[in-house]
């Protein structure tokens, strides 16, 4: 018989990836008890260090990162730019901002002045390797107090009314709620019956570090050829793309399994003398049809999958956590407004979505035939101008996302423009305690009242920025969505009525 933990816990989360440890930073910050349960004995394997460790971090996710305190500590360990895992971008004109499908665009070309809803000069980009990544928020989910038990993998889970018993690693625990952040094949997901649709993959690709018996072969950067497509970085750092089908995923790569694809895509006589590590992905995108049923939620792989193409997965899992976060951490304490936690789901499911649509695309550009050459020769010439390359570096960097909100405001369900104000302090400052922030411009002349009401849930700043971008006031959600903005004096009436609607009602209403 299993045994049974006798502790009973607001939140057990299946997954101690990025997703699952930010997801826990976020509930333990708003006070709520988290369990984690991780399959694996160590955080660290090989693959999560550099190169093939390394991700690009999104605008959104670096603006989350900061609006949590934890931006300083990943980009100390930031690797150079340099590095030879990003090496072959050095060899472009100038600073490439990113890519589609391997087309690069370059930040000389981007006409931030289309972004009106973002502050000037407050776009950048960043890179990390996702060791660090989750060392970061893995010392921060316990430094808040979040209970992580390793080599204790999910099995199953029985759920009431009162919450949910879940079976794992020979034990039994209880709890509230169970987010399953465990994975592409999430063993949550299929457990709750949750369906998996999309499309099925047409390629396998790999990555792996190699022993070359002579690097000249091969030509440095990324190639499409005939058969496939590969990136090659000397001495040894190779990516490849073979379209068979993805019959070859889920296999463990031997030498001379490595070394015959590479011939395949490269059409190069290329020898590997030895095989120091590999492995296989492919372009698969699917997404679960709901992200929650009844007191289970899904988020990050486990709640979609697509190809690594332009690393979008890590920051498309860490937006769901940062989303879910406050909203879960809300119903549990019982002041979130009717539907709160409905949000989750109608906000982060189109973009997730999107997301594989854009996935998908790229794999379109990259099949080997004579019409992908031609659109992708069309692409190029797209994205070398102007209005392309402002374009493509709005979705790719992420600056575009907005929720529908119901709000008119040009401003509503964007991410908060992070305003200095004349103490030095900056919105995203603000936000570290995880409450929501009400901004007053005005100088306390209409909102100063709010404060005392919603003290507990949400901050109040009333002073002048150095940058207002033309509004009166704002209320921002803990996440740093901008729920509401106004341009003239608001009554307190019309500031109230929003209040509720994302934060409940106040503590001393009738």
């Amino acid at each position: 018989m299993p045994t049974l933990d006798t502790a009973f816990y607001d939140v057990i989360i299946a997954g101690a990836g990025p997703v699952g440890l930010f997801l826990a930073g976020e509930l333990r910050l708003a006070g709520v008890s988290v369990l984690m349960l991780e399959q694996a004995e160590h955080p660290n394997t090989a693959l999560k260090s550099l190169p093939f460790g390394l991700r690009g971090l999104s605008v959104p996710t670096i603006e989350s990162l900061d609006r949590r305190d934890l931006l300083d500590e990943i980009q100390e360990r930031s690797p150079r730019r340099e590095t030879p895992a990003n090496a072959h971008w050095m060899q472009q004109k100038c600073a490439p901002g990113g890519h589609f499908a391997g087309i690069p665009f370059f930040c000389d070309q981007i006409d931030t002045a289309q972004w009106p809803y973002r502050l000037p000069g407050a776009v950048g980009s960043m890179a990390a390797d996702m060791a660090s990544i989750e060392a970061v928020l893995a010392r921060r989910a316990t430094r808040l107090g979040a209970t992580i038990r390793r080599s204790c993998g999910f099995e199953t889970f029985e759920e009431s009314d009162a919450g949910v018993i879940v079976r794992a690693g020979g034990e039994m625990f209880a709890g509230r709620w169970l987010v399953g952040c465990d994975g592409g094949r999430s063993a949550v997901r299929k457990a709750a019956g949750v369906a998996f649709t999309g499309t099925n993959p047409e390629f396998t690709g790999y990555s792996a570090q190699v022993v070359l018996a002579d690097p000249s072969v091969l030509t440095p950067g990324r190639h499409y050829t005939p058969a496939g497509m590969y990136n090659y970085a000397a001495p040894g750092t190779i990516a490849m793309v073979d379209f068979d089908g993805g019959v070859s995923h889920r296999i463990i790569p031997s030498r001379d399994h490595i070394e015959a694809v590479l011939r395949k895509v490269s059409s190069a006589d290329v020898s590997i003398i030895s095989l120091e590590i590999a492995t296989t992905w492919t372009d698969r995108a699917y997404q679960a049809t709901m992200y929650r049923r009844n007191r289970v939620l899904l988020a990050g792989d486990a709640a979609h999958v697509h190809s690594p193409l332009g690393g979008q997965g890590l920051n498309l899992g860490l937006g769901d956590a940062m989303n879910l976060g406050w909203k879960l951490a809300a119903t549990i304490r019982g002041d979130a407004p009717d539907a709160l936690l409905d949000t989750y789901a109608s906000e982060r499911q189109p973009v997730g979505a999107q997301i594989l649509d854009w996935s998908r695309a790229q794999v379109a550009l990259m099949r080997p035939s004579a019409s992908s050459r031609a659109l992708e020769a069309i692409v190029r010439d797209v994205i070398a101008t102007g209005d392309g390359a402002t374009y493509f570096a709005e979705r790719v960097w992420g600056v575009g996302l907005r929720y529908d909100l119901g709000e008119s405001h040009p401003l509503a369900g964007r991410s908060a423009p992070d305003f200095e104000f004349a103490d030095g302090s900056r919105v995203n400052e603000h936000l570290r305690a995880g409450r929501g922030l009400l901004l007053d411009f005005s100088a306390g002349s209409v909102l100063q009242w709010l404060p005392g009401e919603w003290v507990d849930r949400i901050a109040y700043v009333s002073t002048t920025p150095h940058e207002r971008m033309g509004i009166q006031a704002a209320l921002i959600r803990p996440d740093g969505i901008i729920a509401w903005a106004c341009e003239e004096a608001p009554s307190c009436a019309e500031v109230q009525e929003v209040m509720r609607r994302w934060f409940g009602a106040p503590e001393n209403s009738a």
